[in-house]
C-alpha cells in the first residue's frame, strides 16, 4: 500500500531504537575487543566521543590483526570555554595517561583527547565528571558546546553573558540517565551526574526520543566582539548593551559550515537577523527555535539536515512566524546593533580590577612536549604556580586569569624557560590562523590540515615581509575536508581539502566573520599553495583602495579579476 510517510535517514531509527542514547553501549564496553559497531558509533557521539581510526599506523600494519588502529577522541563540553587551572591540568593528566599524550584546544571553546583506547574510555569520562565537567552534548544531533566571548572582565555585560551562556548550555542539555548509567555508576550506584539531568528523568521533554535531525551550535558575542564567530552557528547571540548592562540579545539563526562538494544542494551559510529577545525571554525563544528545528527539519536526508537548510528553505519572515508560535507570543525586531569588531584577546590585557589576563597564542591548539617545546610542561608550571583562571577561545588558544602585576615578567619566564613562544612572537598571519585536525585520526578527513598548516605559513611570512604586509590582520583557516570545522569558508583565505594532496582555496571572506568567501581555484596541489597565496597577496598590495582588507578587496573584484590581477601584479 502507499503511504505517504518520509523514509527516514537510517541515523534517525538507530536514535529512536536507542532507548535514549543506551543502544547496546554497555554490553560492548564488557566485550574485549578494540571497537564498536556501526550503530553504537552513532549514539556514542551524544556521550562526547568518536571512534576513530589512526591511519598512519593503520598504514604501518600496527592495528590489530594488521587492520585499523582504533581509538576514541574524546571532546569536553565547556560552556563559554570557562575552567579551572585544576580542571586544566586534570585533562593533561587524562592525555599523558590514557591518550596518545597530545591534546587539542579545539574552534568551539573546548577540548579534545585523541589515541584513547576502548577499554579506557569509561574511567576517562568518569574522571572528567570527577573534576565538575561533562561530555554529554559534546557531540551528536543535540545543542553542543554554547560558546561566548571568554574576555575576563569587571562591570556587568561579560558576567551577564557568560552566565547566560551557562544557563543556556544547562537548560538545552539532553535529559536522558544513560550517560550517568554507562560511565558513572559504581557498583554502588552512588554517582550522580554533573551538568545535566537528574538520575530520575528518563524523558527528554525537549528533545524527544529522536533528538534534533543533526548537529544544533550556538555563540554568543558583542557588536565590538566577534571573537567566536557567531554568523556560523545555528543559533548567534548577540548581547546589546545599553547603559553598561545587557538588556537582551539580537538572535541570529540558521549559520553553518559544513558542505559535500558532489552534492549542489549543500553550502556554508552565515546566519540571518531574526529577532530581539529579552534577557527573561531567550532561553524559551532560544527553545522555541530548537524545537522548530526538532519538528520540521530534514530527517530522511542528513547532507541537508541542519537548520541552516530550513531558514533558506522557508525564509527568515516564516521561521520567524514558527518561532513566535512555539515560543507563545511575538517577538520585537533586532534592535540596530550589529558586528563591527574583533578581539582575539592574545597578549596582556587588563580585567578592570587590577588583575591581567593573558592570552598564550597555541598553534593550531596542539599541546605537547618534545626536544624543542615543553608546551604541556610550561602551562603545568603556569598553574602549578599561579592558580589563574583558564579561558579557551574559538581560536584554539587561551587565555590566564587573574595575573598579580608583580607576576606578569614571571609568568612569561616561565613560559620562556619551556621554550613556549609568546603571543607577541607569533606573526599577524601565523595569529590569526587555524586548522583542523584531519590526518590521522579523523573519519572524515581527506587529506592533511592541522600538520601542514605550519609549513605554509612558513613559506608565506618572507613574501608577506618584503610586500610590507606583515602587520595587516587577516584570517587564514584550513581543513582537511569540506564539514568546515575551521570555519573556513568566511575567513579571508580558506584552504579546504578536496582530494589527496589538493585543496579548494576561497577568497573573500572576512576577519568580522560576516561575509562569505568564494571558489578562487579548485584542487590546488599542496606544493603550490603558498605561491598561489603569495599571488593574491601581491594583487592586493598593487590594486587595493585606501583601507581595504585583504577579504574586502577580493570580494571587491571578484574571481575572474583576481585571477587576472594575480597573474600581472609584481611579485615579491
Amino acid at each position: 500500500m502507499a503511504t505517504d510517510a518520509p523514509k527516514l535517514s537510517p541515523v534517525e531509527s538507530i536514535k529512536e531504537a536507542s532507548q535514549y542514547l543506551r543502544g547496546t553501549i554497555g554490553e560492548e564496553l564488557r566485550q574485549p575487543i578494540d571497537h564498536f559497531d556501526k550503530d553504537n558509533i552513532q549514539l556514542l557521539k551524544f556521550h562526547g566521543t568518536y571512534q576513530q581510526d589512526n591511519r598512519d599506523a593503520r598504514a604501518a600494519g600496527k592495528g590489530e590483526g594488521g587492520g585499523k588502529a582504533y581509538s576514541m577522541m574524546l571532546r569536553c563540553r565547556i560552556p563559554g570555554g570557562i575552567m579551572s587551572s585544576d580542571q586544566f591540568i586534570a585533562h593533561l593528566d587524562l592525555c599523558d595517561t590514557l591518550g596518545n599524550a597530545t591534546m587539542k584546544l579545539t574552534t568551539r571553546q573546548t577540548i579534545q583527547l585523541h589515541g584513547i583506547l576502548k577499554d579506557n574510555l569509561k574511567p576517562t569520562i568518569a574522571r572528567i565528571n570527577e573534576i565538575g565537567l561533562s561530555t554529554l552534548a559534546a557531540c551528536g544531533d543535540v545543542n553542543r558546546n554554547v560558546m561566548c566571548c571568554p574576555a575576563k572582565r569587571t562591570g556587568n555585560v561579560h558576567k551577564q553573558m557568560q552566565q547566560m551562556c551557562y544557563d543556556i548550555a544547562i537548560a538545552l542539555a539532553p535529559r536522558t540517565t544513560a550517560y550517568h548509567e554507562l560511565w558513572m555508576t559504581d557498583e554502588s550506584g552512588e554517582k550522580t551526574l554533573v551538568g545535566g539531568a537528574s538520575e530520575r528523568e528518563t524523558v527528554e521533554p525537549l528533545y524527544g526520543p529522536t533528538y534534533l535531525p543533526r548537529k544544533f551550535k550556538m555563540a554568543m558575542a558583542l557588536p565590538e566582539d566577534n571573537c567566536v564567530d557567531l554568523y556560523t552557528n545555528d543559533i548567534g547571540l548577540l548581547a546589546i548593551v545599553r547603559d553598561g548592562s545587557v538588556i537582551g540579545y539580537n538572535v541570529v539563526v540558521g549559520g553553518g559550515m559544513g558542505t559535500t562538494p558532489s552534492a549542489a544542494k549543500t553550502h556554508p551559510l552565515l546566519g540571518k537577523r531574526m529577532a530581539f529577545a529579552t534577557n527573561e525571554q531567550v532561553i524559551d525563544v532560544c527553545k522555541a527555535i530548537l524545537m522548530v528545528q526538532r519538528d520540521h527539519g530534514n530527517r530522511e536526508d542528513r547532507k541537508v539536515a541542519r537548520m541552516k537548510y530550513l531558514v533558506e528553505n522557508w525564509g527568515i519572515e516564516k521561521f520567524r512566524q514558527y518561532v513566535e508560535q512555539y515560543f507563545g507570543g511575538p517577538l520585537a525586531d533586532c534592535t540596530e546593533d550589529d558586528v563591527y569588531g574583533f578581539d582575539d584577546h592574545m597578549g596582556w590585557q587588563e580585567q578592570g580590577d587590577g588583575l591581567w589576563s593573558y592570552g598564550l597564542n597555541i598553534e593550531n591548539g596542539r599541546l605537547y612536549d618534545n626536544e624543542n617545546r615543553q608546551l604541556k610542561a610550561g602551562l603545568r608550571a603556569v598553574c602549578a604556580e599561579f592558580k589563574p583562571e583558564i579561558r579557551l577561545t574559538s581560536h584554539q588558544a587561551m587565555i590566564f586569569c587573574d595575573i598579580k602585576p608583580e607576576d606578569r615578567d614571571r609568568l612569561l619566564q616561565i613560559l620562556r624557560d619551556h621554550k613556549v613562544p609568546l603571543s607577541e612572537q607569533f606573526s599577524e598571519i601565523r595569529r590569526w590562523s587555524m586548522a583542523c585536525v584531519a590526518l590521522p585520526t579523523c573519519g572524515l578527513a581527506i587529506t592533511e590540515s592541522e600538520r601542514a598548516l605550519p609549513g605554509i605559513i612558513d613559506q608565506l611570512e618572507a613574501p608577506l615581509a618584503k610586500l610590507g604586509l606583515d602587520r595587516e590582520q587577516f584570517t587564514l583557516r584550513m581543513t582537511g575536508c569540506p564539514n568546515g570545522c575551521a570555519r573556513p569558508y568566511n575567513s579571508d583565505i580558506g584552504i579546504v581539502g578536496k582530494a589527496k594532496g589538493k585543496y579548494t582555496l576561497f577568497m573573500g571572506g572576512a576577519l568580522l566573520g560576516n561575509r562569505l568567501s568564494y571558489i578562487y581555484k579548485d584542487m590546488v596541489p599542496h606544493e603550490t599553495l603558498p605561491q598561489e597565496i603569495v599571488n593574491v597577496f601581491a594583487a592586493y598590495k598593487a590594486y587595493r583602495n585606501e583601507a581595504e582588507t585583504l577579504g574586502g578587496f577580493c570580494a571587491r573584484v571578484g574571481r575572474d579579476e583576481l585571477e587576472r590581477m594575480a597573474e600581472s601584479a609584481p611579485k615579491p
